[in-house]
């Protein structure tokens, strides 16, 4: 009867945990879902090669090496260690024991196990070389002033998490009498049971049942506690890296609109009532730009989820490296939080948005830190996962310039004199030309 008692329990812990996470992922697909539409379904080999070389190969991880072969480790380690909690979730609704040894026999399973736990030391030591960078050296970049609070807190009780959950992995199998009296599979775990010699079996059995009880416990805690922390990029890198963009980084999107009244300036035969071509719209948009995150479109929203933190992308960014406010890291950071306000907005409103009087633009983000930016895209070439601040900001921008004439006074010039003498400068129509006979 005690045996059924722990399973039932067992299953609602179970039920309660995927409950709660199917729960939270349908909030994030509502909050992607925001932004505005965009088809990305075009190119699907060039879209799988890039999620497979990216979000699985952690390609751009290496191009720092200690790092990134660090993360390989930890990511490696953590996903193939949990093949395990399969294992653990048949155990805990069965009332069964190590149900694969007998089942994928003692050496193969032995092997399993045994590549679980070189792994889980690994990971140990990865995490705690991982808390040092962040922690003692203080490495630049995770101490920017967008790092400081929850954001610091998050990246740390992630690292106590692993630590934790990969101790319990080998106590579990350390105070496992039979499976350390069988020598097989215990690589790791046998040094660590000479620490429970003097307890009576009764004594390790507890232990070992509350270890097992303590890491499956744990796994589902950390996979609930995903969409609250940074760490969502484990789920989402894969989507974000197969809907990144692929044309090439320097160039922008323009606005159809836009695009159709340069042309009729240009050449006044074309006919303004023309047929719009096929994939172009003869539709101005409503708004220009955007303000806020329902005027980005979803793929944009799903980056701000995905972001990772890291700071790659702020430490290569020329404009925050001179000292402007810049940070591509916290736009990101910014638009995420703008997102879960807004979301939490249209629950606490019965599914419906009630104007707060914020925005993502000001309230969220300056237009100081907007127009540092220099196009570049060295944020979007360093993100390990292919998110692309640089596009936030330039719908921001447009915003700015198309909506409320709010661009600065240099750029406001520039497009004047343009505007005025078919060039940047302030030269008239006539001496265009002039710079040939010097």
């Amino acid at each position: 009867m005690e045996n059924y008692l722990s399973n039932i329990f067992f299953a609602l812990i179970l039920i309660l945990a995927i409950g709660f996470f199917t729960r939270n992922i349908r909030k994030l697909i509502r909050n992607i879902k925001l932004g505005k539409p965009i088809d990305r379904t075009d190119h699907k080999p060039a879209r799988w090669k890039n999620m497979a070389k990216i979000a699985l190969g952690q390609y751009k991880m290496v191009r720092r090496p200690i790092s990134g072969i660090l993360h390989i480790i930890v990511y490696l380690g953590f996903i193939i260690i949990n093949i395990e909690v399969l294992e653990i979730i048949i155990d805990g609704l069965l009332g069964t024991h190590r149900v694969f040894q007998p089942l994928l026999g003692t050496t193969f399973y032995g092997f399993l196990i045994g590549t679980f736990e070189i792994l889980a030391a690994l990971v140990y030591l990865a995490v705690i070389i991982f808390w040092l960078r962040r922690n003692i050296v203080r490495i630049p970049r995770f101490w920017s002033k967008e790092m400081k609070g929850w954001p610091k807190k998050d990246a740390n009780l992630i690292l106590y998490f692993e630590m934790i959950l990969m101790t319990l992995f080998l106590i579990m199998n350390a105070t496992d009498v039979p499976f350390q009296q069988a020598g097989v599979g215990n690589p790791i775990s046998q040094f660590v049971a000479p620490w429970f010699s003097n307890y009576s079996p009764e004594a390790l059995h507890t232990i070992e049942q509350a270890a097992w009880w303590f890491h499956i416990v744990g796994i589902l805690i950390f996979l609930n506690y995903l969409y609250y922390s940074k760490h969502l990029h484990i789920l989402l890198a894969f989507p974000n890296t197969f809907y990144a963009k692929l044309t090439p980084k320097g160039e922008l999107n323009n606005l159809e609109a836009v695009t159709k009244e340069v042309k009729m300036m240009l050449d006044p035969n074309i006919d303004p009532y023309a047929t719009p071509e096929e994939g172009e719209t003869d539709e101005t948009p409503e708004k220009f730009g955007a303000s806020d995150v329902t005027d980005l479109n979803w793929v944009q929203l799903m980056n701000a989820y995905t972001c990772t933190e890291c700071g790659r992308c702020t430490s290569s960014c020329p404009a925050n490296l001179t000292g402007k406010k810049l940070s591509p890291r916290k736009i990101m950071m910014d638009t995420r939080d703008r997102i879960e306000e807004v979301g939490k907005n249209i629950d606490a409103n019965g599914g419906i948005f009630k104007e707060d009087g914020k925005q993502l633009l000001n309230n969220y983000i300056t237009p100081e830190e907007l127009w540092a930016c220099t196009t570049c895209n060295a944020c979007v070439q360093e993100c390990p996962v292919n998110i692309d601040p640089l596009s936030i900001i330039i719908e921001m921008r447009r915003y700015l310039v198309m909506e409320k004439s709010a661009a600065p006074q240099e750029l406001n010039m520039m497009m004047t004199n343009i505007e005025n003498n078919g060039a940047p400068w302030q030269y008239s129509q006539m001496d265009r030309l002039n710079w040939k006979n010097e």
